[in-house]
């Protein structure tokens, strides 16, 4: 026997990858929203406010953010059975500190914790899909993963809403260590042991700077949403974050292998997809933010009830994602990607336009539209990425790839949140012309922004090659790949 064929039957079939990598996406995007909805139950508990109890969310995403370029660019030295047990091990720790909290600081802790392993999960899963599946079932397969993550988003509200309620927060994180638990064996008995070949050293302080950078330009704008931009966590995080990202393209110019190598940026596809991935998460997670507010504070839904105008979206999202997959293994990216496009410009406009009278269903019908026209964005994008890009090159483009993606996740509903409460405080009506009555002017502001944003990525997706051409010399066959199947 071969030690290929050893490997091989260590690694698993595609279904078994899948079957690892799905509940782990989906238990990690859950875990980023379960806990909005039980923040006020944690503040009375500890007796904190609000500015304290946005630690518990902001721990995590800051963590998150810094995490994924690192786990991207370590893929390509260290093997994937490796890293992604460390990262549930992580996870299960923070899930156990949060469930044994007695306090917010503990707390905090658990989450910053619980984000350094969930950071690897979403950039880690796609690699998986890119290196260890045929390449004629890889948009499939990252197809699976986005319908994982389209679930989670919509289910992370009515899970922590539900669970929390009944059974009380910490029984959310109880629930997040059983599944990190059960998926450790598996995971191990699935994902490869061996290191990717030809790996080289990188440029560690680099990666220091950029995750710094990364941070507090998160920070700076999570602390302007809440305290505003005059403040000195504000302006002061995105002055330090300016010049941490300085810094990180001095030493990339100057090292002789950076953390980032410069080579991925020649590649016309790559370029394009990590703007268009940035500019299309802002507008879909400004979606799932303030369609649920909309339908709170202008529908007069409770929040468990406005948690459940996502589902149908979700649902969606989960039939769509695979199917869309599927085609992108077959067809060019830039139409897929353009009709997507559309799609989201369509569906924001008719929320603008529609969405904020006395009924909740066309902000059912808006997010529905917003969000399969999203997974017709992304998901032929990191597909035509990952074949676009060498594979000593796969690990740290798509790091980067998912780090611009979650960086666009941070940015868009907190610039959007400055300007819903500029436009409420205003007390004009909306700019849509089209837009009937007062309710809701301001969320009617919000989606016409969302609108405007597709502009600039419908320009970039133009200028995208139709079919993406392969670069660079071709992957070899190795230990690591998983039989089809």
């Amino acid at each position: 026997m071969t030690p290929t064929s050893t490997a091989t039957e260590r690694t698993g079939s595609g279904p078994a990858l899948l079957a690892v990598l799905l509940p782990a996406m989906l238990a990690t995007v859950i875990a980023s929203d379960m806990v909005n909805l039980v923040l006020p139950s944690i503040g009375a508990e500890f007796g904190a406010s609000e500015a304290e109890l946005a630690w518990v969310v902001t721990g995590f995403l800051l963590t998150f953010s810094v995490g994924i370029p690192f786990y991207g660019r370590i893929s390509d030295r260290v093997s994937l059975r490796r890293l992604f047990a460390f990262a549930l091990l992580a996870y299960a720790a923070g899930s156990l500190i949060c469930a044994l909290a007695p306090d917010l600081l503990v707390l905090v802790l658990g989450r910053i914790v619980m984000g350094v392993g969930a950071a690897a999960i979403p950039v880690l899963s796609i690699i998986a899909v890119t290196r260890l599946m045929p390449e004629d079932k890889r948009g499939m397969g990252i197809g699976v993963v986005s319908a994982a993550a389209g679930i989670g988003t919509a289910a992370g509200p009515a899970v922590g809403g539900g669970i929390g309620q009944s059974l009380g927060w910490p029984a959310l994180f109880w629930l997040m260590l059983a599944v990190a638990c059960v998926l450790l064996p598996v995971t191990l008995r699935v994902l490869p042991g061996g290191a990717p070949a030809g790996a080289e050293r990188f440029d560690l302080p680099g990666g220091i700077l950029l995750g710094l950078g990364a941070g507090l330009i998160l920070f700076g704008i999570t602390q302007a949403q809440v305290a505003g931009l005059t403040a000195p966590t504000s302006w002061g995080s995105l002055v330090v974050a300016i010049v941490a990202i300085a810094l990180f393209g001095w030493r990339t110019a100057r090292s002789a292998q950076p953390f980032i190598p410069p080579a991925l940026f020649t590649h016309q596809i790559y370029r394009a997809g990590v703007v268009v991935a940035f500019l299309a998460m802002i507008i879909n997670l400004g979606g799932l933010v303030f369609v649920p507010l909309l339908v709170v504070d202008v529908n007069g839904l409770e929040p468990r009830a406005g948690a459940l105008v996502m589902i149908p979206a979700g649902v969606a999202v989960a039939i769509v994602s695979p199917l869309i997959g599927r085609l992108a293994d077959h067809t060019g990216t830039r139409l897929l990607v353009l009709t997507g496009l559309a799609a989201v410009g369509v569906f924001a406009l008719f929320l603008s336009t529609f969405a904020g009278g006395t009924s909740a269903i066309p902000a059912g019908v808006g997010i529905f539209g917003l969000s399969v026209g999203f997974v017709c964005v992304m998901t032929p994008i990191i597909s035509a990425v990952a074949s676009a890009l060498p594979a000593d090159q796969v690990g740290a483009g798509l790091g980067i790839l998912q780090g611009a993606q979650f960086l666009g996740a941070g940015t868009g509903p907190a610039l959007f949140g400055v300007l819903v409460t500029a436009r409420q405080q205003s007390g004009s009506g909306a700019i849509n012309p089209l837009h009937s009555g007062h309710e809701g002017a301001a969320f009617s502001d919000v989606f016409l922004a969302m609108a405007v944003v597709v502009i600039p990525a419908l320009i970039t997706t133009f200028r995208m090659h139709s079919t993406p051409a392969p670069a660079g010399p071709p992957r070899p066959a190795d230990s690591s790949a998983c039989p089809p199947g």
